[in-house]
């Protein structure tokens, strides 16, 4: 009989142990949905437009804090509280093309703003908009420049309520607001804090799908520390 005990005892406390670990993972996978879809998330830079400010193989930290909540995986997320203020980076789904890969891009008008671009610069209500940290002087987009069926914004151009007017700091290399229009608001879902990790590596390692190519990158940085820019890590905004 007390063998017989002994061995139920132990069977309920190995199942006792089974139930507390898938618990504990089923917590774990909760808090990281929530903190992804709420808090923060991690993004990387797959192109020049926003060069000198952020280079392609730059790491992010993305807070969403006040910003927008949405539902991991899922293009589900709802707008909050903050807006984002005038040379400001953020990140948002692009409006022509929700499904595609978010954008990095800095905000310039405001709601309401009447923004030209002339002489190489850009004025804002009347008043040229100092940007020490653009390369190359800004252009309107090339006259009938119409991909995927949009028409390039006329100058001078009143930003609609809710709207914000963004563009890349690499103004040569920059498809943004000049070429589709102004973000809607719901469209931010957040910004860049924090670079974690920048690696000089080929561009098309970041593109989306390029998982081999990604690993490949990874791999070489362990080979070859020197591909790591290292001056840029935990680098602020």
């Amino acid at each position: 009989m007390k063998q017989v005990k002994k061995s139920s005892t132990t069977h309920v406390s190995v199942s006792l142990r089974i139930r507390r670990e898938i618990l504990a993972w089923f917590w774990v996978g909760f808090l990281f949905l929530l903190i992804n879809g709420t808090i923060g998330q991690a993004r990387v830079i797959p192109s020049g437009s926003m060069e000198k400010t952020l280079l392609v193989g730059d790491h992010l930290i993305m807070s969403r804090v006040g910003y927008d909540a949405g539902l991991p995986f899922t293009n589900w997320h709802v707008p909050l509280w903050r807006n984002p203020q005038r040379q400001q980076m953020v990140i948002f789904k692009p409006p022509y093309a929700p499904n595609q890969t978010d954008l990095v891009k800095r905000v310039i008008g405001m709601p309401g703003d009447l923004v030209d671009l002339h002489n190489g610069a850009v004025w804002i209500n009347g008043h040229t908009l100092a940007e020490p940290y653009t390369t190359g002087p800004t252009e309107p987009a090339p006259s009938g420049y119409s991909p995927a069926g949009l028409a390039a914004i006329a100058f001078p151009y009143r930003v609609p309520e809710n709207c914000y007017f963004a563009m890349g700091d690499n103004r040569g290399n920059s498809y943004d607001s000049r070429f589709w229009g102004c973000v809607p608001r719901p469209d931010i879902i957040g910004t860049p804090v924090m670079i974690y990790m920048s690696l000089d590596a080929n561009s098309d390692a970041w593109e989306p799908g390029q998982i081999r190519e990604r690993i490949l990158a990874y791999g070489n940085a362990l080979l070859h520390p020197g591909t790591v820019r290292w001056h840029r890590l935990l680098h602020t905004f």
